[in-house]
């Protein structure tokens, strides 16, 4: 039992708010409620809400004016603000009183015990779902091609521009400048990382003419839908290299460290010599014993012929529009050249006009060029250096097969060199377990290969069907297009022709709403009285031609 010091309780406590033993001076919080507590007369003030939970209580003594009141324990409900109440001494714990004062002098203000405040909610961002963080967007821009270097070094520099919702990259958005070997190092990198999967090639590269503005405009293009391509892949934009190409500002340093890390980069190894197995040049021929890829292969080599060949037609076709194109120019020249002359005002408009009209021409024809060989042109070229890819990929295949039956030869003569040990029975201990040793090695790698060989054949499978439906979308766009672009061209040409054509109506018709003006028509259809001078004779002269005749017929006879 608590007692104030200044002011002695005015009844006699309960008995279950007597003095108890040390060991039950702390009071559960579950008890706390149950506890009958007697509550000491106080100002309201102190406490406007009233005591809670207690039976009204009989007058007590008057606490003293300089005690502070006891704090009140916080509550297991949320009413944690409530001002402070004084309580019976059996609710106040003996921690908060402070003996350190005099009886009698003013206590400073009790402890409080400090509220709960729940940590700070952090913001996160949105969620994502697995999806689409597996997924991530690329859209990639390849621009602003321009020429730099001196003489002996000059090359194209390409800016590629990124815009990506893919967590590795620092920033959601950035641009490097990269050049043409840039993009073959990348294609090149992601080939041997990556074996059995088609990688988008870049545009063959091009010695003669490689500045001309179409050909940079053509190889820009074929860039950009290289490294979307590669952006969109499932694996591929996985990759640590793409990485490095699209982000790093500092790009020939983080080549040649990586080249220094991984020195067998350049070798065309990748995962077999990571497992310990010789990818050299394999002897003897492969044999394909999988149908499906056997007819793969034809299918593939068929398709590479006929785009070959269409490939072909598609350049005649752009070279007799470029050469139609050049021969309207000629002809524009040469009309442009007769008007001239300026033989008469009637004369040399429309021929003017007709000029001007084959100087359209002669511009729709080149820019019709252009639109087929960056339409039709690029997908049919782009699709010829991916079966070149592909044929790539059936390489490493066939490497890894090679690769297995070696590693299971290598098992089998070491098999029998085990066997061939056991056999004498006088071999030590020590050289049976380094043969053993061996034999579990070989049969470990053999494994590896194996599995490397089909799981290879697997992605190859897919690889090739993921080949054959993005073929017929781009075709189908490229395709599209193409015929879109003809058709606007014929439009075009036609709508050049009407216009000429009504201009030549409206310069017909002119002189002639102008002609009954003068009088000419009106003198010609009554002509004046004979005798007259002037206009009027000369309409007697034009009017009356055939009587004149009959006269001079019958002067004739008579005489």
């Amino acid at each position: 039992m608590l007692i104030f010091e200044t002011a002695p309780p005015s009844t006699k406590p309960t008995p279950s708010s007597g003095p108890r033993p040390p060991s039950s001076r702390k009071i559960p919080a579950r008890k706390i409620e149950v506890q009958p507590t007697k509550l000491e007369a106080v100002d309201d003030s102190l406490d406007p809400l009233g005591p809670l939970g207690a039976e009204p209580a009989p007058a007590a003594s008057a606490i003293s004016v300089d005690q502070a009141p006891t704090p009140p324990r916080k509550e297991l409900t949320a009413r944690v603000n409530r001002q402070p109440s004084a309580t019976s001494p059996g609710f106040v714990s003996s921690e908060y009183e402070d003996t350190t004062l005099p009886p009698g002098r003013p206590k400073g203000p009790p402890p409080v015990q400090s509220q709960t405040i729940a940590p700070p909610i952090r913001q996160t961002p949105s969620s994502v779902s697995v999806e689409q963080a597996a997924k991530p967007t690329f859209e990639i821009l390849v621009g602003d091609p321009h020429k730099v270097g001196d003489l002996t070094s000059s090359h194209i520099v390409y800016q590629v521009r990124t815009k990506t919702t893919s967590k590795a990259y620092k920033q959601p958005e950035f641009a490097v400048s990269r050049r043409y070997r840039d993009f073959l190092w990348l294609y090149n990198s992601l080939h041997n990382n990556n074996p059995g999967v088609v990688v988008p090639p870049p545009p063959e590269k091009q010695a003669v003419g490689r500045f001309d503005s179409e050909f940079v405009e053509s190889r820009r293009q074929a860039l950009e839908r290289m490294l979307n391509k590669i952006a969109a892949h499932p694996i591929l934009h996985h990759d640590a290299d793409l990485k490095i190409f699209l982000e790093s500002d500092a790009f020939n340093i983080d080549v040649k460290n990586k080249e220094n890390r991984e020195p067998d980069l350049g070798q065309n190894k990748g995962m077999l010599s990571a497992i310990g197995i010789n990818v050299g040049s394999s002897s003897g021929k492969f044999v394909e014993h999988d149908d499906w890829f056997h007819d793969r292969r034809v299918y593939l080599d068929a398709l590479e012929n006929q785009l070959k060949a269409l490939m072909k037609a598609v350049d005649t076709v752009v070279d007799q529009r470029k050469g139609l194109a050049a021969a309207a120019g000629e002809f524009a020249a040469s009309v442009n050249s007769l008007a001239q002359v300026d033989l008469s005002p009637t004369f040399s408009g429309p021929l003017q006009g007709l000029s001007d009209v084959q100087m359209r021409i002669r511009e729709l024809y080149e820019r019709q060029a252009q639109q087929d060989v960056l339409t039709l042109g690029i997908t049919v070229d782009e699709y010829i250096r991916l079966i070149g890819s592909v044929k790539q990929a059936f390489t490493q295949r066939q490497k890894a097969f090679h690769s297995w039956h070696a590693a299971e030869s290598e098992l089998a003569k070491r098999r029998s060199a085990h066997e061939k040990l056991l056999r004498q029975g006088k071999s030590q201990q020590d050289k049976l377990n380094e043969v053993g040793a061996s034999v579990s090695d070989a049969e470990k790698k053999a494994h590896q290969a194996r599995l490397l060989f089909e799981d290879m054949g697997r992605l190859m499978r897919a690889e090739l069907e993921r080949f054959e439906r993005e073929k017929v979308e781009d075709f189908k766009s490229g395709v599209e297009t193409f015929l879109e672009g003809a058709v606007e061209a014929q439009k075009e040409l036609i709508e050049l022709w009407e216009t000429f054509l009504l201009q030549m109506d409206a310069e017909d018709e002119a002189p002639l709403k102008g002609h009954p003006a003068s009088g000419g028509p009106s003198t010609l259809e009554n002509p004046g009285p004979t005798g007259q001078t002037g206009e009027g004779e000369a309409g007697e002269v034009h009017g009356r031609a055939a009587p004149a005749s009959a006269t001079d017929v019958a002067l004739e006879q008579d005489a």
